[in-house]
């Protein structure tokens, strides 16, 4: 099952917390690792989406094309 955008924006900023929370350094870094790797994710989740919705409207527009041809011819 693939994540959306959302859950993965979620996870960065929970991860930011626990960065600014930790005290120790070695926490700390593990959680701002943790958060760059969460907000990459997110970002290609993100362009994903965004992708898939632009090919949707091209096939719609493509469809709709053919259609007004398919009127025409009869």
């Amino acid at each position: 099952m693939s994540q959306g955008f959302e859950f993965y924006q979620a996870r960065a900023e929970e991860s930011a917390a626990e960065a600014r929370a930790a005290v120790l350094d070695n926490v700390r870094d593990r959680a701002l690792r943790s958060e760059a790797t969460w907000r990459a994710l997110a970002d290609q989740a993100r362009a994903v989406a965004k992708e898939r919705l632009r090919v949707e409207n091209e096939k719609a527009v493509r469809r709709a094309e053919e259609a007004a041809e398919a009127a025409a011819l009869q």
